[in-house]
């Protein structure tokens, strides 16, 4: 029925949904209604050897309709320590980029509880909860997954993934990782040029940052 309010599952999944892939994060959904979100998709951030890489295709839709093909979706926090990216609504994720900046201020460059104070706020604010997109941060140390459920996860290996084609990019990286000599940034790319010949919401308009090398 249009415009009823529907709820489904918890568990992060990718829906096919008019063509497209929208991410269910557990939050309310109005399929019934005309409302369309423009959307940005796969983020990959890879660590080895010490360097901490985050890599982002530049591909921005609308449903089935390419808006735009060189976005910005990672960003710098916290003097350039902190690296942020964001899949799904796009203007929802700006909203917490902006909300997650303002916690890393707050508590000093400490990632895991700037990610944990603002995944409490996604999930209990009134507004904020309405909010559809997923956060990938890392520093130095940390990498980390944020979601609307309240969710804050630390992946079990130096490689994390998010958006349509964050699981292409995540089995390529782990396969160049395993079986190559490639350093952090070429898996990155070669990895997200797999996601973007597999995916169509990927684009190879990709931009690649790195995060400081740790001083010796």
């Amino acid at each position: 029925m249009p415009g009823v309010l529907k709820y489904y599952s918890i568990t992060p999944a990718f829906l096919s949904h008019q063509g497209g892939y929208l991410l269910e994060l557990g939050l309310e959904k109005r399929y019934g209604s005309k409302q369309k979100k423009i959307r940005g998709t796969t983020i990959l951030s890879i660590r080895k050897e010490g360097q901490g890489v985050m890599a982002a295709d530049g591909q921005v839709t609308l449903e089935n309709t390419i808006m735009k093909k060189k976005a910005k979706k990672v960003r710098f926090m916290y003097n350039d320590q902190v690296l942020v990216g964001f899949a799904g609504a796009t203007a929802d994720a700006f909203a917490l980029f902006e909300r997650l900046e303002a916690k890393l201020e707050k508590y000093n460059g400490n990632l895991p509880r700037a990610a944990v104070e603002l995944a409490k706020d996604w999930r209990t604010d009134k507004i904020l909860r309405r909010l559809e997109a997923l956060l990938l941060a890392m520093d130095k140390e940390y990498t980390l997954i944020l979601s609307g459920n309240g969710d804050v996860i630390e992946p079990d290996e130096e490689i994390a993934a998010i958006g349509s084609g964050g699981p292409y990019a995540l089995a390529a990286a782990k396969a160049l990782m395993a079986h190559s000599d490639l350093n952090a940034k070429s898996i990155a790319i070669e990895s997200m040029k797999i996601a973007a010949s597999i995916c169509l919401y990927t684009n190879e308009e990709f931009e690649v940052k790195l995060l400081p090398s740790p001083k010796a």
